[in-house]
């Protein structure tokens, strides 16, 4: 009897506990539907209609809303204009990436694909320079890709569609 009244207690108070954070997190976040604790707002999609969902929660909410996706709170931009104002006129505010957490244990932020941040801008700095220092984008590269197209495409009229074995 004890022991299910301590439980009962106990499950109150990290429910309790889970609604004052996600309430707390909630502050610095667009306005969205109320999640439910754990699950968050996955109960209200639609699963096999999610745009659809979107534009009702849009209709409700604006084009700018919090969804919960199970304790991860995702803003979402819905609409052309809403994504046309956070990319261009915010785009440092949107430029970060989100984390796997499987793949941090092996990556150590280090890659172009799966960093963020200042990491993530030294690295494309640098593989953009490499490629340059290649030659993309230059001229030059570019045409000498095409006279190998035009040489290929030369020696492959030439055998008129036959299969010729050395």
């Amino acid at each position: 009897m004890v022991l299910g009244v301590f439980l009962g207690l106990l499950l109150t108070c990290l429910l309790l506990l889970s609604l004052w954070r996600q309430n707390s997190q909630r502050r610095n976040l667009p306005p969205g539907p109320t999640p439910l604790p754990i699950i968050g707002n996955i109960l209200q999609l639609d699963l096999k209609d999610i745009s659809k969902s979107l534009k009702n929660f849009s209709k409700v909410y604006g084009p700018v809303f919090t969804l919960y996706l199970g304790r991860n709170p995702a803003v979402v931009l819905h609409g052309y204009e809403a994504v046309k104002e956070a990319l261009s006129d915010h785009g440092e505010e949107f430029a970060g990436r989100g984390t796997f957490p499987v793949f941090d244990k092996f990556k150590k932020n280090s890659g172009v694909v799966f960093s963020s941040g200042r990491t993530w801008k030294e690295m494309r700095r640098f593989s953009l320079m490499t490629l340059r220092n290649f030659g993309m984008g230059r001229r030059s590269i570019e045409d000498r890709v095409q006279e190998e197209a035009r040489c290929l495409v030369d020696e492959l009229r030439k055998t008129k569609g036959g299969c010729h074995s050395s």
